[in-house]
């Protein structure tokens, strides 16, 4: 349970990453 945590934690942290670097490229 623990590591599925982490790792959903993890894919959601770079999914907003990508999604912040999309927004910061169309803003620019």
């Amino acid at each position: 349970d623990a590591k599925l945590y982490e790792i959903g934690a993890g894919t959601s942290e770079i999914r907003r990453m990508l999604i912040g670097r999309e927004i910061f490229e169309k803003t620019r």
